[in-house]
């Protein structure tokens, strides 16, 4: 098993079938420009590999801001349905960690949708805590 960033554009467009299942509004089509442009914006495309597969993959990001200073921000964490209850999400969001304690982080953060139950459950787990609620609006 093998844990590293996407380089390649073939190796951001392996990842696409395992982050469908979390962002299934995704187009395959569209997705290696769509991680191009958002890695203009500070995101890193990891994924974990085992026998030449992808079986896991977390997008983040490492910046700055007044409330809590150097954080990483983990936009995307799944691992594959059919890879699940494996340990491969849990070595991948340790692998998130110490990446950003390697930063210069002080937090670790991301948002889950509130009818995510399992990963709740997963995260509380990971002796993260619910620290705030956010509020949004769409505009379109």
């Amino acid at each position: 098993m093998q844990i590293k960033f996407t380089e390649t554009d073939e190796e951001i467009a392996r990842c696409f079938p395992v982050m469908l299942q979390l962002r299934p509004h995704l187009i395959e089509s569209e997705f290696v420009e769509r991680i191009r442009v958002q890695e203009r914006q500070n995101y890193r495309l990891a994924f974990v590999e085992r026998e030449n597969k992808v079986c896991a993959v977390a997008g983040l990001r490492v910046n700055d801001n007044l409330s809590w200073g150097r954080f990483m921000y983990i936009d995307d964490l799944v691992a594959d349905e059919t890879e699940r209850s494996q340990g491969l999400g849990s070595q991948l969001f340790e692998w998130c960690r110490d990446y950003a304690l390697r930063m210069g982080c002080s937090m670790l953060l991301l948002d889950s949708g509130v009818q995510r139950f399992d990963a709740h459950r997963f995260y509380l787990g990971k002796r993260m805590s619910i620290s705030s609620h956010r509020f949004s609006m769409g505009l379109k």
